[in-house]
């Protein structure tokens, strides 16, 4: 029975050891070799001053910026979380509703079936810092209108920030909107 005991805590502290400490090192040399920035966050700045994050999601609502997908956690990074409704929740739904009303105000030129889904749903973490530049064109009309530039100006501005897939296939081309909106201001210097 002792020998048992002590096998059983052998094997606990190896597991331990392999797991909980491997595990890490060997996700922190992985993000070191393979992630952008050797794993450390990329800070935006505008005119020497740090702006955020780039890969944390941000609430713009003025007219003047580009907006990006909604938040379950108000855009809060230690309440990172998705609502967990339903799609058939009726509380969902209303918000929703009330999303896409709210976008049309603010983009009259639209139909309700061209707000693009992604404007008015949260991502699962609540957090994401990029829209598809499907998102980005559709309120081009409204920021070239507020900046009181050209949609020409401001589509090719949107166009130099459009991320393509890493080499060409794994994920999707996007937008970062705290990157397009730093452009945006400082082509307006």
């Amino acid at each position: 029975m002792k020998t048992t005991l002590i096998k059983s805590a052998k094997i606990t502290l190896m597991f331990c050891l392999l797991l909980g400490v491997n595990y890490v090192f060997i996700l922190w040399i992985f993000a070191l070799v393979a992630s952008p920035n050797k794993g450390n966050v990329e800070l935006i700045t505008l005119n020497g001053k740090v702006v955020g994050a780039a890969n944390v999601g941000q609430e713009f609502t003025k007219d003047i910026y580009f907006w990006g997908r909604p938040s379950a956690a108000n855009y809060a990074a230690d309440a990172s979380a998705g609502s967990n409704k339903s799609v058939t929740n009726k509380e969902y739904l209303e918000e929703v509703g009330n999303r896409i009303n709210a976008f049309l105000v603010h983009h009259p030129y639209l139909k309700r079936s061209e707000v693009p889904i992604e404007m008015v749903t949260a991502s699962g973490s609540g957090l994401d810092p990029d829209i598809t530049p499907q998102c980005a064109y559709v309120q081009i009309k409204r920021v070239a209108q507020a900046r009181k530039m050209t949609e020409g100006a401001v589509k090719e501005i949107v166009g130099k920030q459009i991320q393509k897939p890493f080499l060409g296939i794994f994920g999707t081309a996007k937008v970062n909107v705290l990157k397009l909106n730093v452009a945006l201001e400082e082509a307006q210097k």
